[in-house]
């Protein structure tokens, strides 16, 4: 108990010290700034990562002494306690991955503060109370996780299964165009309160010209959609740190600085996130390894030895990376590219089947197709002329009756010169 209350102590004392020393007063958050930020948090969070080692290695204030439910098989029916090493790799690879899955998030924080047209100025204010209530979901979010994790072990199946459907659905669906205007939640806002069209400085709530009665600035709605916004990613962000460990601590705290790092992150990317194509891929893919990990835990751990975290950290490090670095290069070199890869589709269709070639294949089979098409003629003519029809043109006048023989044979025809055409294309 006592490192919970130390470490929510410390992070109420980062936050003070965010909004009310660096950033008391409104301005538009520059990209260098927002850099400068990410970098800050970054730092933050792998110097944590080391207090995590040396706290499961001290046994710092109970660290390290219960077992982590993820690890339970049956040699470990009750899970196994996380060492120094097993709890830092833990705790990084958590931040890492609710850090990528915060990507998606911006997009539509974008998309919020362009609908509700929220000043730049102002947007910090926004994300800052926004974060906040969004610490106090996940940790929520959390204790039930990690209650349900302890009481029924087919939980824990149960969320791979659902990451694995969540990464199927972020690679194969398209992006939303939803209105945040016809949110429910918006419209029953604007029921209960009135809203006011223009802005009142950093005010989320302010009384109205004749002081009467209390209205919302557009700031109000906004900070909710962000509220609801984050509780919608949570359902999938939660359930990927608890494929990495079970431990509530471990899975808090890289998810409070994961959303700590999102306003920065916002800052310096949302002007530029949408150039990133491929990254929703690398998204869905990170999901995907972290639900098949946590459906075959065992074994990969028993294939995979003791470096298994380090192998799952590197992997997912490797997975957005390549997914960054594919976007950089189809964003650099696309007309290139595309024009390469036209050129030789084109040089080896010619190596393939060269123009001359395939005029002497048409030529070849539409003589033998009306060779064959008349000759089939002369003898259909000749068995009709017969008095008494063979057993054979009695089944083909019985299964193709009046012309269809005929159709059949031109059918065959244009279907040769169908492939003809393919062939020219190829």
């Amino acid at each position: 108990m006592l490192i919970w209350i130390a470490f929510l102590v410390f992070i109420l004392i980062l936050l003070a010290l965010d909004l009310g020393v660096f950033h008391r007063d409104a301005h538009v958050v520059s990209v260098r700034e927002a850099l400068m930020w990410t970098v800050i948090w970054f730092a933050t969070a792998v110097a944590f990562a080391g207090f995590v080692y040396l706290g499961h290695q001290h046994h710092w204030m109970g660290m390290g002494l219960q077992p982590d439910l993820v690890e339970r098989s049956a040699a470990y029916p009750d899970g196994r306690v996380n060492d120094a090493q097993s709890a830092l790799l833990k705790f990084l690879i958590g931040y890492v991955v609710e850090l990528s899955l915060s990507a998606d998030n911006v997009f539509v924080i974008a998309m919020l503060f362009s609908y509700f047209a929220i000043p730049r100025m102002y947007q910090h204010r926004v994300l800052f109370w926004g974060i906040l209530g969004a610490l106090v979901m996940r940790g929520a979010m959390i204790a039930i996780g990690a209650r349900l994790v302890a009481e029924f072990a087919w939980v824990l199946p149960v969320f791979g299964a659902l990451l694995v459907l969540t990464a199927v659905k972020m690679a194969f669906t398209g992006e939303g165009n939803s209105d945040p205007g016809q949110n429910f939640i918006i419209r029953f806002m604007r029921r209960l309160w009135p809203i006011s069209d223009r802005f009142h400085g950093e005010h989320f709530v302010v009384r109205d010209e004749a002081g009467a009665r209390w209205m919302l600035t557009p700031l109000a709605p906004a900070l909710v959609m962000v509220e609801t916004t984050d509780l919608v990613f949570a359902v999938d962000s939660i359930p990927a740190i608890f494929a990495i460990t079970a431990d509530p601590f471990l899975v808090f705290t890289s998810n409070v600085f994961a959303i700590l790092g999102l306003r920065s992150l916002y800052f310096a990317l949302a002007g530029a996130l949408h150039l990133f194509h491929y990254l929703k891929y690398a998204l869905a893919m990170v999901l995907l390894t972290v639900g098949i990990k946590m459906l075959a835990h065992t074994w990969f751990e028993r294939v995979l030895g003791e470096h298994f975290n380090l192998i799952l950290l590197a992997t997912v490090i490797l997975i957005l990376g390549t997914g960054v670095l594919v976007s950089l290069i189809d964003l650099r070199w696309h007309d290139q590219i595309r024009s390469t890869v036209r050129r030789t589709v084109d040089a080896l269709g010619a190596w393939a089947a060269p123009d001359r070639v395939v005029s002497d294949i048409l030529m070849e089979a539409e003589r033998k197709v009306s060779g064959k098409t008349a000759a089939h003629a002369r003898a259909q003519e000749a068995r009709e002329s017969m008095p008494r029809p063979s057993r054979m043109t009695k089944l083909w006048r019985y299964f193709f009756p009046g012309n269809v023989g005929h159709v059949l044979v031109f059918a065959v025809h244009g279907f040769v010169e169908e492939a003809g055409a393919y062939a020219i294309l190829l």
